[in-house]
């Protein structure tokens, strides 16, 4: 079960970045979002906010960053099953999460509008909290080739 959520955040993750890397570029080349799914029409909207930057970089490249370096995580996880490496996904999914909800806050409380991208990442994001939950207790457990070789051992 814990293995597959490490998986599971993988796979999660570079969706994360297939949409966060979307609104990036159209940030970037200023093509406006398709976004006419269901009537919710609201991304570009929220794409041409003030709220699209902090700091005078577009929030999405936050997001491209965030999830690339959690992918980066995940697969190391898979690799090496290490328990700092466990809690640095979970400090930063919780970090996600709650920076998920405040950007959540901002379209529906101050722009009045929905982007469904957002929205989609808002939730990826949820997911990978929840999938990080079980690592908590997951032992660590030692590799034979992952152990350090003594020259007076060999």
């Amino acid at each position: 079960m814990k293995r597959a959520a490490v998986w599971l955040i993988l796979l999660l993750t570079f969706v994360g970045i297939a949409d966060a890397a979307y609104l990036a570029e159209s940030e970037t080349t200023g093509t406006p979002l398709v976004c006419n799914i269901q009537g919710l029409t609201g991304c570009n909207v929220v794409a041409q906010s003030e709220y699209s930057r902090l700091f005078g970089i577009p929030v999405a490249d936050y997001g491209v960053a965030f999830y690339a370096v959690l992918f980066a995580l995940a697969a190391l996880e898979v690799a090496l099953v290490a328990v700092a490496i466990r809690r640095t996904i979970q400090a930063l999914a919780l970090v996600g999460v709650l920076t998920s909800a405040v950007f959540v806050y901002v379209q529906l409380a101050l722009i009045h509008a929905i982007c469904i991208y957002c929205m989609a990442s808002a939730f990826i994001s949820l997911l990978i909290f929840i999938c990080s939950l079980p690592l908590e207790h997951w032992p660590s457990k030692k590799r034979a080739d992952a152990l350090p070789i003594r020259l007076g051992d060999a």
